[in-house]
């Protein structure tokens, strides 16, 4: 697990052995500052590149879909419920006792096949995620080197820093140009 004082510890120390890494000439040309150490805000990073504002729309969409199939099979269930109370006086209470069982049954097995598809979601969710974060990974790799820095730390594990070293729109940016809006979710 990733702790915050540790890496602020690393940081220090590669702050402190800056010297032995030299300053090429075409990252001073670029205006791009100098440093071994490059910070970056993954969650901006995420919901800023065209994958993540695609997976983003993908999602909203879908739970919109199953928040309104939610609400149809609720109304559906509850006018079932009524139509049962409402025979209920004209029945045998045997009778009445099985359609009741049968109805709570079918209501439990909707209730868990409608908590699946919102735990798909999550899960679709979580997987695009960490596909994103493996495909972008080398393209940080490549704005770091071309920054000649040796290290990029989350911006959340930073207690202090200078902003110049955030190069989170930067990579959003490389990131957009290799990746663009990434692979469709599966409809659920």
């Amino acid at each position: 697990m990733f702790r915050p004082h540790r890496a602020a510890a690393i940081a220090l120390i590669l702050w402190g052995s800056l010297a032995a890494f030299p300053i090429r000439s075409q990252e001073i040309t670029t205006g791009a500052p100098v440093s071994a150490v490059l910070t970056i805000d993954q969650e901006r990073l995420y919901a800023e590149s065209l994958w993540g504002k695609r997976a983003l729309a993908d999602l909203a969409a879908a739970s919109s879909a199953l928040q309104i199939e939610n609400r149809k099979i609720e109304a559906a269930l509850t006018t079932e419920e009524k139509t049962l109370t409402e025979r209920r006086a004209a029945m045998a209470a045997d009778e009445f006792r099985k359609l009741a069982d049968d109805f709570d049954k079918r209501v439990t097995g909707i209730r868990q096949a409608q908590d699946g598809k919102a735990r798909s979601l999550v899960q679709q969710r979580d997987s695009d995620r960490q596909a994103f974060s493996d495909a972008a990974l080398p393209l940080m790799g490549e704005v770091m080197a071309a920054r000649g820095a040796v290290v990029i730390l989350d911006k959340r594990a930073i207690f202090v820093a200078n902003t110049a070293i955030d190069v989170t729109d930067e990579v959003r940016a490389h990131i957009d140009e290799k990746l663009g809006a990434g692979p469709a979710l599966p409809t659920p």
